[in-house]
């Protein structure tokens, strides 16, 4: 089977080298001709995935017309502000008959959008997935066990997916939460934020639990709120992401967590957030916004947003565990 990845950053090429243990086809693409052409002389990613080589069978492109020809599954794994402009091209060439699985995260900061609502704003189609779940990139090239939550409401894309990426190594769980997947997998990275901070400032592990425990029960009532399962906070999307990102360095908004709650100078810190791609920031106004739209409660996030748009002390995060309710 044919499998088109658009993005080759280092999610994408990881998702690649699970399509390639399973036989398929597989076409990455990229937008920037520069970058393609430095992916096939070198057949590495040197920024997003050393580490990795990609096989000479994978096939590298800047063209997506030529990239998704007769792709019976399309793979989208870009960072969640670039899927607009990606969906506005795709529009045009995308077959009715062709299905979409989107492993992108986050929440579109101008509408506040949902990824999956973002493809459907152009594209209309219910060959609709979402996979997410805790599974760093540089992990997954390791051939080593990661489970992922595969949302979607249509069962052959649901076959598709698992055909291309399931095997010994990655398991899929089937859902039908789309909305509360999604919400997992944004909210997360703003939520591991904070637990950097809290591994920053040396509190022990027993307050990152208890921190962790909180969030389990704010992220549950969000997914209710905004018309999901709440349930599906204990799937791999949700406590299995959040207990990744939360806990390890590998994990780029926890470590810019930790540089704050160690109080590192704000150059330091400034010049880490101009040069790594950290999505809890990009989420973190997003959902800032949601919630005020919705009228959604959930202070963790006006405090995580406090300290980081408008310089609080991440010692507030000590107070805030402590209140009494």
């Amino acid at each position: 089977m044919k499998v088109t990845i658009l993005g080759a950053g280092a999610y994408g090429l990881a998702l690649s080298s699970m399509c390639h243990l399973n036989n398929c086809d597989i076409t990455l693409w990229n937008r920037f001709e520069k970058e393609v052409d430095e992916l096939k002389r070198l057949r590495r990613n040197l920024r997003k995935l050393p580490q990795y080589e990609i096989p000479d069978d994978v096939h590298i492109t800047s063209n997506m017309a030529e990239a998704i020809n007769n792709s019976p599954l399309i793979v989208i794994a870009i960072p969640a502000g670039c899927v607009d402009e990606l969906c506005q091209d795709l529009k045009n060439i995308i077959q009715p008959e062709q299905h979409i699985c989107i492993a992108s995260k986050g929440i579109e900061q101008d509408t506040c959008l949902f990824v999956h609502d973002v493809v459907k704003k152009y594209i209309d189609t219910k060959n609709l997935a979402v996979i997410s779940g805790g599974s760093f990139a540089v992990d997954m090239i390791k051939s080593v066990p990661i489970g992922l939550t595969l949302a979607t409401l249509n069962d052959e894309t649901a076959k598709l997916v698992s055909e291309a990426l399931q095997n010994d190594y990655l398991k899929l769980r089937r859902s039908t939460d789309i909305i509360g997947t999604e919400i997992c997998g944004s909210i997360k990275n703003v939520i591991a934020l904070a637990s950097g901070m809290i591994d920053g400032m040396n509190l022990p592990i027993s307050t990152k639990a208890m921190f962790i425990t909180e969030s389990l029960h704010d992220i549950k009532g969000l997914i209710k709120a905004l018309g999901g399962d709440k349930n599906t906070i204990l799937s791999f999307a949700g406590f299995g992401d959040l207990l990744l990102t939360c806990t390890s360095e590998k994990s780029r908004n926890f470590t810019l967590g930790k540089m704050i709650g160690e109080e590192q100078p704000s150059d330091v810190i400034k010049e880490y957030m101009e040069n790594t791609t950290v999505e809890g920031l990009y989420t973190l106004k997003s959902i800032y916004t949601l919630l005020n739209n919705k009228q959604v409660d959930m202070p963790i996030i006006d405090l995580v947003y406090d300290i980081i748009y408008h310089d609080e002390s991440p010692k507030k995060l000590i107070k805030f565990l402590n209140v009494k309710e």
